[in-house]
């Protein structure tokens, strides 16, 4: 049975161990193991989520399928959170990037263009051959 609470769908702990052919004392084990994390009425009864439910079926394939024990899961559940993360900050990083790319271009030609000493860009970096490399390490050889 669904309920409904903000326009969400929200589940009985009966109707979550029907559907997936578990014992009810199971999902309160996972709740114990902080696997699952379903709200609670004023009651004090378990009301699980499409998230939670979502989060039951990777530990039910998990424990079922692959034969990991809870403790696996545990772990398995805690990278896949930190990688999403570390995903998001990826993402943020690179729109960063790329908003600071598309804004640097005319930034950098108004700098140039107010510098006291005015260059090109390609002006500021300066290659040197083996040889100047080599001559350069002679004179410091020489002046120590």
């Amino acid at each position: 049975m669904a309920t409904r609470r903000g326009g969400k769908a929200y589940y009985m702990i009966s109707a979550v161990a029907q559907k997936y052919n578990i014992h009810p004392q199971t999902l309160r084990l996972y709740e114990r193991e902080g696997l699952l994390k379903p709200s609670r009425t004023e009651g004090n009864t378990r009301l699980y989520s499409e998230e939670d439910l979502e989060q039951l079926e990777t530990i039910l394939a998990l424990t079922r399928d692959l034969g990991v024990n809870l403790a696996g899961v545990e772990i398995i559940l805690n990278m896949r959170r930190k990688i999403e993360q570390m995903q998001g900050e990826v993402n943020e990083f690179m729109d960063y990037v790329k908003r600071e790319l598309a804004r640097g271009i005319d930034d950098w030609e108004q700098r140039l263009g107010t510098a006291l000493v005015k260059s090109s860009p390609t002006d500021l970096v300066r290659r040197t051959t083996p040889s100047q490399a080599d001559a350069q390490t002679e004179k410091t050889k020489i002046k120590k």
